[in-house]
């Protein structure tokens, strides 16, 4: 390996680790709790995440900051969905292109949002309320407005954040391919 190519994955690496820990603390720390969970602005950064670093890096941050949020926070038993969940949405957004925020990720916001009402209530349904029920099941879907809440406030941390950081030129300076 050469030593550009060391350093490269070096500042992939610390990139993963700062979003972990941003991912975390605007997960864990900035939420209002609601339901059987809270709502957060946690996935902004995993929308700028995974805008700014390679596929299985923003996958490993969206993974590790939100898992450690749900275990830190008192809320362990979403770990699971957490996993699958912020893992999906890190892949609906892109890194290539010089620019954070750009049509094809503010797009990628939908499935995002799909992904986390329905896999969130999902496993609500299933899982926390311990059977198979349609009870169950449409009793976790009333938890949606609080979702559209989670993504709209996401969404406007990604678009403040991923156009100063564009503005600033952060991925011509920092960004990975």
């Amino acid at each position: 390996m050469t030593k550009t190519a060391s350093s490269e994955k070096v500042k992939k690496l610390v990139l993963t680790g700062l979003f972990s820990a941003l991912i975390f603390v605007f997960t864990a720390y900035i939420h209002v709790p609601t339901g059987s969970g809270y709502t957060h602005a946690g996935d902004g950064l995993i929308y700028l995440s995974a805008s700014i670093l390679p596929m299985p890096y923003a996958i490993a941050s969206a993974v590790i900051g939100g898992a450690l949020a749900d275990g830190l926070s008192g809320y362990p038993i979403w770990i699971p969905a957490t996993i699958i969940i912020k893992a999906l949405t890190a892949m609906f957004f892109t890194n290539k292109g010089d620019r954070i925020v750009t049509k094809r990720n503010l797009i990628a916001v939908i499935p995002s949002l799909i992904i986390c009402v329905v896999g969130y209530s999902l496993y609500e349904g299933f899982v926390i309320t311990k059977g198979l029920s349609a009870a169950g099941i449409i009793a976790a879907f009333t938890q949606t407005p609080a979702y559209l809440v989670q993504i709209a406030a996401s969404t406007v941390l990604y678009a403040v954040a991923g156009t100063a950081l564009d503005k600033a030129g952060f991925k011509r300076k920092f960004g990975s391919k």
